[in-house]
């Protein structure tokens, strides 16, 4: 079961008034640390979409509720599906490769129980791995991202990927971080780049916008020299030039992409 928090004398302490919603798909490995740092919350909602391994029973038996869905509308609607679920006057929506830290958990808390009145949704600065190392540059840090949400004030954007949190009401910002435990493997960086540059061309594509071989190539190199000069990844050592690698990859990839989609079209 979802663990209680407790006081300095070790007896449970009730839960936040605080619905946690996580999607999932195959995320086993991922699903239980990620529960486990969201245990002061009230109601935990998974909605999960396929998922073969056991994540499900996983989510179940630490005493979250779940609901399985047919298909796969993309990441912003599917979180939408889950928001939808929430029963608790404040929402924080959490992947499952992220945690909340004691510190960020103790932020939320005091936020909630005498500080929920100064604001209607709360951004956090994120700090994700990349094969192991957490980088502190690159521009993967700080990363704000708008988690914490007073129900009914906010909803997902409808990006198949890439989505956001649209806020109606007043914003403020935490100070602790969130981990966000984003490419353990070098398999999961391409799986990643593959998926994520196929999302992003058919996107482009929807939204009118053109692609050539000459623009891979010229943006690929642009989210090179971006992350690896400009946002400063050369100071997070040999990992950091692995990093500006991936993401002109993968930018390229979308752009490429993007331009064969294009053929495809002009040749049906």
């Amino acid at each position: 079961m979802l663990g209680l928090s407790g006081d300095s004398a070790g007896q449970p302490s009730p839960k936040a008034e605080l619905s946690v919603i996580v999607i999932t798909r195959n995320e086993q490995a991922n699903l239980p640390e990620c529960l486990a740092s969201v245990g002061f919350a009230r109601e935990v909602v998974v909605v999960d979409c396929g998922s073969t391994d056991d994540t499900v029973a996983l989510a179940q038996a630490a005493g979250a509720r779940v609901v399985v869905t047919p298909d796969w509308p993309g990441f912003g609607p599917q979180k939408n599906r889950a928001l939808d679920l929430a029963t608790q006057p404040w929402v924080l929506s959490i992947d499952a490769d992220e945690r909340v830290t004691p510190a960020l958990r103790e932020e939320i808390l005091a936020v909630l129980s005498t500080g929920a009145s100064a604001a209607d949704a709360w951004s956090m600065p994120r700090r994700s791995s990349f094969c192991g190392q957490f980088m502190a540059h690159s521009g993967w840090y700080p990363d704000r991202v708008t988690r914490l949400f007073r129900r009914g004030s906010a909803r997902f954007s409808d990006d198949l990927v890439h989505e956001r949190v649209v806020v109606q009401g007043r914003p403020a910002q935490l100070r602790n971080d969130l981990l966000h435990e984003s490419f353990r493997t070098l398999e999961s960086v391409l799986d990643k780049a593959n998926s994520y540059s196929t999302a992003g061309a058919r996107k482009m594509l929807a939204e009118g916008r053109r692609g050539s071989l000459g623009s891979a190539l010229a943006h690929g190199l642009w989210a090179f020299l971006r992350t690896y000069v400009l946002r400063l990844g050369f100071l997070d050592g040999r990992l950091g030039l692995a990093l500006a690698i991936a993401h002109a990859e993968g930018t390229y990839y979308r752009y490429l992409k993007l331009w064969l989609l294009q053929r495809e079209g002009a040749s049906s």
